[in-house]
C-alpha cells in the first residue's frame, strides 16, 4: 500500500517553469503549495534524466546531485502538509524534443514519431545498460531527496512503451515478439529500480494505446500482472501515445470520458496490488462513480486541480465554494507549454501568473457591469468578494458570445464555466438585470465606476453583391442546413467550427481565406481533429484569396496574385472573417469607465478571464 492520507493523488504535469537549467524555483514551490491542502500525495512533474533527454526545454530536472537541495525543498515543503511527494522518471525515448540542441534519440525502433520527431537509433545493449543505468541513479537521488515514492513511466509511447507497442517495436532479438519479449526490458528497468531503492514504485501505464498496430486492454492486463509478479505496488492507468493519439494522452475533451476508467477496472479486477485511475475525473459525480461503481482505491486528478486547487477540499466538503471547472480543452495548460509561457489555464489566471491576491476594500462603491460574458461575470463575482456593490446588465443571456462555443461538435464541456459562472453569481447574491443599457440608466444610476464588457461584434468585409449571409446561426441543430453547398468566408476559429458543425449536416464546405493557412491560433488538437474531419470531407480550401464579388449563386475569388476563380453553385454564405470590439456607449468623464475582454480588445476566454481578475484585484 502506499500509505496516503487519502486517495487523492495529483497526477504528474508538465509545468515547464525551470529556467532552462532543470532547478527548483520559487514558481514550482507556489504552484504546488497551493495544491498541497486536502490531497493524499503530489507527483512532480516528469523529472529528466539528462539534458539530452528533456522533452521541453524547461523541464525539471534529476540528472545530477547539484539537482538534490532544489527537489529537497519541495518535497519538505510537501511534506509540512502531510503530503507524500511522487518522483515521475521517464525516459523519453524518439519522443526527446528534437528542437532542444544536444537532444538525442534512441528507441526499440529507427522510426520517428508519425507526429514528427527525429529518426532514433536502436538501442543496442550498452545503450540499454547506460538508460538503466541512468534511471537507477536517479532513483536513488529522489531517495536523497526525500520522495516517498516513484512513478516509472511504462505508457503514453515513451521509451519503455515503444518496446511494449508491437506497432513500434521492430527489433530483431530477443526484446520483441510476444509479449514476454516486448515487456523485457520494460521489468529489468523495474527489477533494477526495486533493488536499488527501497520505497514504492508505481507503474504509469496506457491500458490501451487506442490505435489499431499498438497494444490493447488484453495485453495491458497480463503486463500488469507481470508487474505484479515483479514487485510493483501501484498501477497507474491512463490511455494513449503522445505520438501516435495525443488526444488520449492528455485526455482532451474530444475523448470519450470514462474509457481509462474501464481500462483500470480491467486491471484492478485482475491484480491484488491497488490501482490507481485518472482521466478527466473533474466533477463531484466522477468520484462518486468511481467510489461507487469501481470502488477506486486511489484516484489522480491533473488539470482540474490547476484550474481548482480547492477541487479536492470543496469536494470534501472542506471548502464551501463552487468547483471551478476543468474544460478539458489543454488551450492554457499544453498550449502555454508548448509556446515556452509555462503551465497556464483559461478558467484560472492565478496559474503561473503574478497578480495579487484578494483584499477587502475600505470603502463600499457601487459598480455597473455592463455584459454578462466571461470578463463580465468575472469581474463581477471578483469585486463582490472584495466588498464592492455590483450590477450586472446583460440584455440577453449570460455567458454572452460563449454561448456559442459549446455549440460546435465535442465542445460541450466548455458550457461548463458558464454554469460556474452563473451559480456564482446566485451564491454572491449579485443582482442581473436583463435590459439593453442605456448611457442615462448608468447616469441615472448612482454608480461610481463603470466596467464595459459588452464583448464583440461579426467583422463584415466590403464584398461587391453580398446581400444575403450568415454567422454562427447553424451551430443551433435546429437551424442547421442539409446537403447543401456552403462557402465560409474566413478561416480562423469561427470559421473552422461552423465547417464542422456543417459537415454533420452533409454538406458541401468551400473555405475561402486571406491568409496562408486555416486555423491559425487554434488549439493544436482541435486544430489537427477539425481538419481532419475537413479532408475526410473533401473541404475545398482557398487559402492567400479573397472574395471580389458575388452574383447570384457564383462567387469570384482573387488570390494573391490577382487571378480569379470562380466558384459555382453556392446556396449559402457564412461570413467569419474576425470580429471587432462592440462599445454600445461613451460617458462622458462623469464616472471612471474600464473596459474589459473583447470590449477591450479581441482575444481568446483566457485573456478576457485574465483582464477581469487583473481589473477587479486592483481597482
Amino acid at each position: 500500500m502506499l500509505n496516503l492520507k487519502n486517495k487523492f493523488i495529483l497526477a504528474p504535469l508538465k509545468l515547464g517553469y525551470a529556467h532552462n537549467d532543470g532547478f527548483v524555483n520559487k514558481r514550482h514551490l507556489s504552484f504546488y503549495e497551493k495544491r498541497s491542502q486536502n490531497i493524499g500525495a503530489i507527483t512532480i512533474e516528469p523529472l529528466y534524466l539528462d539534458p539530452g533527454l528533456r522533452e521541453i526545454p524547461s523541464q525539471l530536472g534529476i540528472d545530477n546531485d547539484d539537482k538534490i537541495p532544489g527537489l529537497s525543498l519541495l518535497v519538505n515543503q510537501l511534506h509540512k502538509n502531510e503530503i507524500k511527494a511522487i518522483a515521475h522518471l521517464n525516459h523519453p525515448g524518439r519522443m526527446a524534443n528534437p528542437k532542444i540542441p544536444g537532444n538525442y534519440f534512441v528507441s526499440s525502433t529507427d522510426k520517428p514519431c508519425e507526429n514528427g520527431g527525429a529518426k532514433p537509433e536502436i538501442m543496442n545493449h550498452d545503450m540499454m545498460d547506460k538508460t538503466i543505468n541512468s534511471i537507477v541513479e536517479a532513483a536513488q537521488r529522489t531517495v536523497n531527496c526525500g520522495f516517498d515514492i516513484i512513478e516509472l513511466q511504462f505508457g503514453h509511447g515513451y521509451l519503455l512503451a515503444q518496446f511494449l507497442s508491437p506497432a513500434v517495436n521492430n527489433r530483431s532479438d530477443q526484446y520483441n515478439g510476444i509479449l514476454q519479449n516486448r515487456a523485457r526490458f520494460p521489468l529489468e528497468v523495474l527489477n533494477a529500480v526495486k533493488k536499488a531503492v527501497k520505497i514504492p514504485v508505481i507503474a504509469r501505464i496506457s491500458g490501451d494505446e487506442m490505435m489499431p498496430e499498438g497494444f490493447h486492454i488484453e495485453e495491458m492486463i497480463e503486463f500488469s500482472l507481470l508487474l505484479e509478479k515483479n514487485g510493483i505496488n501501484a498501477i497507474h492507468v491512463s490511455a494513449g501515445s503522445s505520438c501516435s493519439t495525443p488526444p488520449w494522452f492528455f485526455q482532451h475533451m474530444f475523448v470519450k470520458k470514462g474509457e481509462t476508467w474501464e481500462f483500470a477496472a480491467k486491471i484492478k479486477a485482475a491484480v491484488k496490488v491497488p490501482v490507481i485511475f485518472v482521466g478527466q475525473i473533474n466533477t463531484v459525480e466522477d468520484i462518486h462513480l468511481l467510489e461507487n461503481k469501481y470502488h477506486a482505491e486511489y484516484i489522480a486528478l491533473g488539470r482540474p486541480l490547476v484550474a481548482d486547487p480547492e477541487f479536492i477540499g470543496k469536494f470534501l466538503g472542506k471548502v464551501k465554494k463552487n468547483i471551478r471547472p476543468c474544460l478539458g480543452c489543454s488551450e492554457g495548460c499544453l498550449g502555454n507549454v508548448r509556446q515556452g509561457k509555462g503551465l497556464g489555464c483559461v478558467v484560472n489566471p492565478y496559474v503561473n501568473i503574478d497578480i495579487p491576491d484578494l483584499e477587502l476594500i475600505r470603502s463600499v462603491e457601487s459598480i455597473a457591469v455592463v455584459g454578462g460574458g466571461l470578463a463580465g461575470m468575472q469581474a463581477a463575482i471578483l469585486l463582490k468578494e472584495r466588498g464592492f456593490k455590483v450590477t450586472v446588465f446583460e440584455k440577453n443571456q449570460l455567458g454572452g458570445q460563449f454561448n456559442l462555443a459549446y455549440l460546435p461538435p465535442k465542445k460541450e464541456n466548455l458550457k461548463k464555466i458558464i454554469d460556474y459562472y452563473v451559480a456564482e453569481l446566485s451564491r454572491l447574491k449579485i443582482p442581473v438585470i436583463y435590459k439593453e443599457v442605456k448611457k442615462d440608466d448608468i447616469l441615472n444610476g448612482n454608480f461610481d465606476r463603470l466596467i464595459i464588457a459588452t464583448g464583440a461584434i461579426p467583422v463584415i468585409p466590403p464584398i461587391k453583391g453580398l446581400k444575403e449571409y450568415y454567422w454562427t446561426e447553424f451551430l443551433n441543430d435546429d437551424q442547421l442546413p442539409k446537403n447543401e453547398t456552403v462557402l465560409i468566408v474566413g478561416g480562423g476559429l469561427i470559421a473552422m467550427e461552423m465547417a464542422s458543425k456543417l459537415i454533420d449536416g452533409n454538406n458541401q464546405i468551400i473555405i475561402v481565406e486571406m491568409l496562408n493557412e486555416i486555423g491559425r491560433g487554434m488549439e493544436t488538437m482541435e486544430k489537427s481533429y477539425t481538419l481532419k474531419k475537413l479532408y475526410a470531407n473533401e473541404t475545398q480550401i482557398y487559402t492567400r484569396h479573397k472574395v471580389i464579388e458575388i452574383i447570384d449563386n457564383k462567387v469570384f475569388i482573387e488570390n494573391d496574385t490577382g487571378m480569379v476563380t470562380t466558384i459555382e453553385g453556392i446556396v449559402k454564405i457564412i461570413i467569419a472573417a474576425g470580429m471587432k470590439s462592440y462599445i454600445p456607449f461613451h460617458l462622458e468623464p462623469r464616472i471612471p469607465v474600464y473596459y474589459i475582454g473583447d470590449a477591450k480588445s479581441v482575444g481568446k476566454a483566457e485573456n478576457a478571464i485574465y483582464e477581469a481578475y487583473k481589473l477587479a484585484l486592483t481597482l
